[in-house]
Protein backbone atom coordinates (compact mmCIF):
# COMPACT_ATOMS: atom_id res chain seq x y z
CA UNK A 1 0.00 0.00 0.00
CA UNK A 2 1.28 3.48 -0.93
CA UNK A 3 2.29 5.51 2.11
CA UNK A 4 1.47 8.88 0.54
CA UNK A 5 0.22 10.67 -2.56
CA UNK A 6 2.08 10.00 -5.85
CA UNK A 7 4.23 7.42 -4.05
CA UNK A 8 5.28 5.67 -7.26
CA UNK A 9 6.47 8.93 -8.86
CA UNK A 10 8.52 9.95 -5.82
CA UNK A 11 10.01 6.87 -4.19
CA UNK A 12 12.63 6.40 -6.96
CA UNK A 13 14.52 9.51 -5.86
CA UNK A 14 13.67 9.33 -2.13
CA UNK A 15 15.36 5.99 -1.42
CA UNK A 16 18.78 6.94 -2.91
CA UNK A 17 18.81 10.05 -0.68
CA UNK A 18 18.01 7.94 2.39
CA UNK A 19 20.55 5.27 1.39
CA UNK A 20 23.23 7.96 1.08
CA UNK A 21 22.90 8.48 4.84
CA UNK A 22 22.68 4.80 5.74
CA UNK A 23 18.89 4.68 6.06
CA UNK A 24 17.28 1.74 4.28
CA UNK A 25 13.60 2.66 4.20
CA UNK A 26 10.97 5.24 5.02
CA UNK A 27 9.89 3.14 8.00
CA UNK A 28 13.46 3.19 9.31
CA UNK A 29 13.54 6.98 8.94
CA UNK A 30 10.30 7.23 10.93
CA UNK A 31 11.62 4.95 13.66
CA UNK A 32 14.82 7.01 13.87
CA UNK A 33 12.85 10.22 14.45
CA UNK A 34 10.61 8.53 17.02
CA UNK A 35 13.67 7.22 18.87
CA UNK A 36 14.55 10.84 19.62
CA UNK A 37 11.07 11.44 21.06
CA UNK A 38 9.92 13.43 18.03
CA UNK A 39 6.32 13.49 16.85
CA UNK A 40 6.95 14.98 13.40
CA UNK A 41 3.46 14.14 12.06
CA UNK A 42 1.95 15.98 15.04
CA UNK A 43 4.16 19.04 14.47
CA UNK A 44 3.44 19.25 10.72
CA UNK A 45 -0.31 18.64 10.99
CA UNK A 46 -0.41 21.03 13.94
CA UNK A 47 0.62 23.82 11.54
CA UNK A 48 -1.78 22.96 8.67
CA UNK A 49 -4.25 20.21 9.60
CA UNK A 50 -5.35 19.76 5.96
CA UNK A 51 -1.84 18.98 4.66
CA UNK A 52 -1.30 15.76 2.67
CA UNK A 53 0.49 12.69 4.00
CA UNK A 54 3.44 13.28 1.64
CA UNK A 55 4.24 16.53 3.51
CA UNK A 56 4.48 14.62 6.79
CA UNK A 57 6.76 11.97 5.27
CA UNK A 58 8.98 14.60 3.65
CA UNK A 59 9.70 16.13 7.07
CA UNK A 60 10.30 12.66 8.52
CA UNK A 61 12.90 12.02 5.80
CA UNK A 62 14.53 15.43 6.39
CA UNK A 63 14.55 14.88 10.15
CA UNK A 64 16.14 11.44 9.84
CA UNK A 65 18.85 12.85 7.57
CA UNK A 66 19.58 15.60 10.10
CA UNK A 67 19.93 13.01 12.88
CA UNK A 68 22.32 10.90 10.77
CA UNK A 69 24.38 13.96 9.79
CA UNK A 70 24.75 14.91 13.45
CA UNK A 71 23.39 18.40 12.84
CA UNK A 72 23.08 20.42 16.03
CA UNK A 73 21.97 24.02 15.51
CA UNK A 74 18.37 24.67 14.47
CA UNK A 75 19.54 26.67 11.43
CA UNK A 76 21.79 23.84 10.28
CA UNK A 77 18.97 21.32 10.77
CA UNK A 78 16.57 23.53 8.81
CA UNK A 79 18.94 23.54 5.85
CA UNK A 80 19.19 19.75 6.07
CA UNK A 81 15.38 19.43 6.12
CA UNK A 82 15.52 20.98 2.66
CA UNK A 83 17.31 17.86 1.39
CA UNK A 84 14.40 15.72 2.53
CA UNK A 85 11.83 18.08 1.04
CA UNK A 86 13.72 18.22 -2.27
CA UNK A 87 13.74 14.42 -2.51
CA UNK A 88 9.94 14.52 -2.71
CA UNK A 89 9.88 16.79 -5.79
CA UNK A 90 8.62 14.87 -8.83
CA UNK A 91 11.33 14.79 -11.54
CA UNK A 92 10.71 17.27 -14.35
CA UNK A 93 8.09 19.23 -12.39
CA UNK A 94 8.01 22.98 -11.78
CA UNK A 95 9.02 22.36 -8.15
CA UNK A 96 11.94 20.16 -9.17
CA UNK A 97 13.14 22.75 -11.69
CA UNK A 98 13.09 25.52 -9.07
CA UNK A 99 14.64 23.34 -6.32
CA UNK A 100 11.78 24.40 -4.05
CA UNK A 101 12.64 21.88 -1.32
CA UNK A 102 16.16 23.28 -0.95
CA UNK A 103 14.66 26.79 -1.01
CA UNK A 104 12.31 26.04 1.88
CA UNK A 105 15.18 24.63 3.94
CA UNK A 106 17.33 27.69 3.26
CA UNK A 107 14.48 30.08 4.09
CA UNK A 108 13.84 28.39 7.44
CA UNK A 109 17.58 28.53 8.18
CA UNK A 110 17.59 32.28 7.50
CA UNK A 111 14.67 32.77 9.90
CA UNK A 112 16.63 30.96 12.60
CA UNK A 113 19.74 33.04 11.94
CA UNK A 114 20.49 35.97 14.25
CA UNK A 115 21.10 38.16 11.18
CA UNK A 116 17.38 38.19 10.40
CA UNK A 117 15.37 40.58 12.57
CA UNK A 118 11.97 40.82 10.89
CA UNK A 119 10.05 38.38 8.71
CA UNK A 120 6.87 39.40 6.89
CA UNK A 121 4.02 37.33 5.52
CA UNK A 122 3.11 39.72 2.72
CA UNK A 123 -0.20 38.08 1.97
CA UNK A 124 -3.88 38.70 1.42
CA UNK A 125 -5.81 38.32 4.65
CA UNK A 126 -8.41 36.22 2.85
CA UNK A 127 -6.05 33.29 3.33
CA UNK A 128 -5.52 31.81 6.79
CA UNK A 129 -2.32 30.17 5.56
CA UNK A 130 -0.27 33.24 6.48
CA UNK A 131 -1.66 32.99 10.00
CA UNK A 132 -0.87 29.26 10.15
CA UNK A 133 2.70 29.94 9.09
CA UNK A 134 3.07 32.86 11.49
CA UNK A 135 1.81 30.82 14.44
CA UNK A 136 4.28 28.04 13.63
CA UNK A 137 7.19 30.47 13.61
CA UNK A 138 6.04 32.40 16.68
CA UNK A 139 5.75 29.20 18.71
CA UNK A 140 9.16 27.87 17.72
CA UNK A 141 11.75 30.26 16.31
CA UNK A 142 12.62 32.18 19.46
CA UNK A 143 13.36 29.00 21.40
CA UNK A 144 16.42 28.63 19.15
CA UNK A 145 17.40 32.30 18.86
CA UNK A 146 19.16 34.67 21.25
CA UNK A 147 17.41 37.69 19.76
CA UNK A 148 13.63 37.36 19.20
CA UNK A 149 12.48 37.23 15.57
CA UNK A 150 9.82 39.80 14.77
CA UNK A 151 6.97 38.32 12.69
CA UNK A 152 4.42 40.53 10.94
CA UNK A 153 1.52 40.12 8.55
CA UNK A 154 1.01 42.87 5.98
CA UNK A 155 -2.07 42.65 3.78
CA UNK A 156 -4.74 44.65 2.02
CA UNK A 157 -7.59 45.95 4.18
CA UNK A 158 -7.73 47.21 7.75
CA UNK A 159 -10.95 45.41 8.67
CA UNK A 160 -9.55 42.11 7.39
CA UNK A 161 -6.35 42.62 9.41
CA UNK A 162 -8.32 43.27 12.59
CA UNK A 163 -10.52 40.22 12.06
CA UNK A 164 -7.59 37.87 11.47
CA UNK A 165 -5.79 39.37 14.50
CA UNK A 166 -8.78 38.79 16.74
CA UNK A 167 -9.38 35.23 15.54
CA UNK A 168 -5.72 34.21 15.92
CA UNK A 169 -4.78 36.26 18.97
CA UNK A 170 -2.34 38.54 17.11
CA UNK A 171 -1.71 42.21 17.80
CA UNK A 172 -3.58 44.45 15.37
CA UNK A 173 -1.71 47.61 14.38
CA UNK A 174 -3.95 50.23 12.78
CA UNK A 175 -2.06 52.74 10.65
CA UNK A 176 -2.86 55.87 8.70
CA UNK A 177 -0.80 56.92 5.70
CA UNK A 178 -0.42 60.61 4.82
CA UNK A 179 -0.31 60.73 1.02
CA UNK A 180 0.89 64.33 1.04
CA UNK A 181 3.93 63.86 3.30
CA UNK A 182 4.47 60.10 2.84
CA UNK A 183 4.40 59.65 6.63
CA UNK A 184 2.94 56.53 8.24
CA UNK A 185 1.27 56.98 11.63
CA UNK A 186 0.24 54.28 14.08
CA UNK A 187 -3.30 55.14 15.17
CA UNK A 188 -4.11 52.20 17.44
CA UNK A 189 -2.50 49.00 18.75
CA UNK A 190 -4.79 46.21 19.97
CA UNK A 191 -3.21 43.03 21.36
CA UNK A 192 -5.73 40.17 21.22
CA UNK A 193 -3.65 37.89 23.43
CA UNK A 194 -0.43 37.80 25.40
CA UNK A 195 2.42 35.36 24.79
CA UNK A 196 3.79 34.14 21.48
CA UNK A 197 0.69 34.83 19.36
CA UNK A 198 0.41 38.34 20.73
CA UNK A 199 3.96 39.01 19.52
CA UNK A 200 2.80 38.67 15.89
CA UNK A 201 1.81 42.11 14.57
CA UNK A 202 -0.83 42.29 11.87
CA UNK A 203 -1.17 45.32 9.59
CA UNK A 204 -3.85 46.19 7.07
CA UNK A 205 -3.03 48.67 4.30
CA UNK A 206 -5.34 50.70 2.09
CA UNK A 207 -3.06 50.41 -0.93
CA UNK A 208 0.45 49.67 -2.18
CA UNK A 209 2.02 52.91 -0.93
CA UNK A 210 0.87 52.27 2.62
CA UNK A 211 1.95 48.63 2.33
CA UNK A 212 5.48 49.69 1.34
CA UNK A 213 5.57 52.22 4.20
CA UNK A 214 4.68 49.42 6.64
CA UNK A 215 7.59 47.35 5.28
CA UNK A 216 9.97 50.27 5.91
CA UNK A 217 8.54 50.93 9.38
CA UNK A 218 9.19 47.34 10.45
CA UNK A 219 12.55 47.17 8.62
CA UNK A 220 11.56 43.86 7.00
CA UNK A 221 14.56 41.67 6.13
CA UNK A 222 12.72 38.76 4.49
CA UNK A 223 9.19 38.39 3.18
CA UNK A 224 7.10 35.80 1.41
CA UNK A 225 4.24 36.89 -0.82
CA UNK A 226 0.88 35.21 -1.05
CA UNK A 227 -0.78 34.52 -4.38
CA UNK A 228 -4.39 34.71 -3.36
CA UNK A 229 -6.97 37.40 -4.06
CA UNK A 230 -4.68 40.43 -4.22
CA UNK A 231 -1.41 39.39 -5.93
CA UNK A 232 -1.53 41.88 -8.80
CA UNK A 233 -2.75 44.86 -6.81
CA UNK A 234 -0.97 44.40 -3.49
CA UNK A 235 1.47 41.60 -2.62
CA UNK A 236 3.75 41.60 -5.66
CA UNK A 237 3.71 45.40 -6.20
CA UNK A 238 4.57 45.98 -2.52
CA UNK A 239 7.44 43.46 -2.59
CA UNK A 240 8.78 44.84 -5.88
CA UNK A 241 8.61 48.48 -4.80
CA UNK A 242 10.15 47.76 -1.39
CA UNK A 243 12.91 45.77 -3.12
CA UNK A 244 13.73 48.72 -5.39
CA UNK A 245 13.84 51.15 -2.47
CA UNK A 246 15.97 48.80 -0.37
CA UNK A 247 18.46 48.54 -3.25
CA UNK A 248 18.58 52.35 -3.41
CA UNK A 249 19.22 52.51 0.35
CA UNK A 250 21.82 49.76 0.35
CA UNK A 251 19.66 47.60 2.62
CA UNK A 252 19.56 43.81 2.37
CA UNK A 253 16.11 42.40 1.64
CA UNK A 254 15.39 38.81 0.62
CA UNK A 255 12.14 38.46 -1.27
CA UNK A 256 10.43 35.10 -1.66
CA UNK A 257 7.58 34.72 -4.16
CA UNK A 258 5.12 32.06 -3.06
CA UNK A 259 3.00 30.61 -5.84
CA UNK A 260 3.10 30.60 -9.59
CA UNK A 261 3.80 27.76 -11.92
CA UNK A 262 1.24 26.22 -14.22
CA UNK A 263 -2.42 26.96 -13.70
CA UNK A 264 -2.07 30.32 -11.94
CA UNK A 265 -2.69 32.67 -14.82
CA UNK A 266 -5.30 35.39 -14.09
CA UNK A 267 -5.78 36.10 -17.80
CA UNK A 268 -7.10 33.90 -20.60
CA UNK A 269 -4.41 35.11 -23.03
CA UNK A 270 -1.78 33.54 -20.77
CA UNK A 271 -3.45 30.14 -21.03
CA UNK A 272 -2.88 29.74 -24.77
CA UNK A 273 0.52 28.13 -24.17
CA UNK A 274 -1.04 25.52 -21.90
CA UNK A 275 1.20 24.13 -19.14
CA UNK A 276 4.21 26.04 -20.50
CA UNK A 277 2.51 29.32 -19.57
CA UNK A 278 3.77 31.15 -16.50
CA UNK A 279 0.80 33.45 -16.10
CA UNK A 280 0.68 36.89 -14.56
CA UNK A 281 1.24 36.01 -10.90
CA UNK A 282 4.22 33.84 -11.72
CA UNK A 283 5.68 36.55 -13.95
CA UNK A 284 5.31 39.22 -11.26
CA UNK A 285 7.04 37.00 -8.73
CA UNK A 286 9.98 36.54 -11.09
CA UNK A 287 10.39 40.32 -11.30
CA UNK A 288 11.25 40.85 -7.62
CA UNK A 289 12.05 37.54 -5.98
CA UNK A 290 15.35 36.13 -4.76
CA UNK A 291 13.67 32.72 -4.50
CA UNK A 292 10.46 31.56 -6.11
CA UNK A 293 8.41 28.71 -4.75
CA UNK A 294 5.80 26.78 -6.71
CA UNK A 295 2.08 26.62 -6.17
CA UNK A 296 -0.32 28.30 -3.80
CA UNK A 297 0.66 30.03 -0.58
CA UNK A 298 -2.25 28.25 1.09
CA UNK A 299 -3.85 25.40 -0.89
CA UNK A 300 -2.15 21.98 -0.45
CA UNK A 301 -3.59 20.55 -3.69
CA UNK A 302 -2.11 23.35 -5.80
CA UNK A 303 1.39 22.94 -4.36
CA UNK A 304 1.03 19.20 -5.00
CA UNK A 305 0.09 19.98 -8.63
CA UNK A 306 3.45 21.71 -9.04
CA UNK A 307 5.19 18.43 -8.19
CA UNK A 308 5.99 19.38 -4.60
CA UNK A 309 4.15 18.53 -1.37
CA UNK A 310 0.53 18.77 -0.35
CA UNK A 311 0.99 21.73 1.96
CA UNK A 312 0.60 25.47 1.44
CA UNK A 313 3.88 27.34 1.04
CA UNK A 314 3.18 29.70 3.95
CA UNK A 315 2.34 26.96 6.46
CA UNK A 316 5.38 25.05 5.18
CA UNK A 317 7.61 27.91 6.34
CA UNK A 318 6.16 27.50 9.83
CA UNK A 319 6.52 23.71 9.69
CA UNK A 320 10.17 23.88 8.63
CA UNK A 321 11.03 26.18 11.53
CA UNK A 322 8.97 24.16 14.04
CA UNK A 323 10.46 20.80 13.05
CA UNK A 324 14.03 22.20 13.01
CA UNK A 325 13.67 23.69 16.50
CA UNK A 326 12.05 20.56 17.93
CA UNK A 327 14.82 18.42 16.47
CA UNK A 328 17.56 20.73 17.79
CA UNK A 329 16.06 20.50 21.27
CA UNK A 330 15.71 16.71 21.07
CA UNK A 331 19.33 16.25 20.00
CA UNK A 332 20.60 18.29 22.96
CA UNK A 333 19.09 15.84 25.45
Amino acid sequence: MALFESYERRIGQILPVLNKYGINSLEEAKALCESKGLDIPGIVRGIQPICFDNAVWAYIVGGAIAIKKGSRSAAEIARTLGEGLQAFCIPGSVADDRKVGIGHGNLAAMLLSEETNCFCFLAGHESFAAAEGAIGIAKSANRARKKPLQVILNGLGKDAAQIISRINGFTYVKTQFDYYTGELKVVEVIPYSSGERGQVRCYGADDVREGVAIMHKEKVDISITGNSTNPTRFQHPVAGTYKKECVEQGKKYFSVASGGGTGRTLHPDNMAAGPASYGMTDTMGRMHSDAQFAGSSSVPAHVEMMGFLGMGNNPMVGASVAVAVALAEALKK
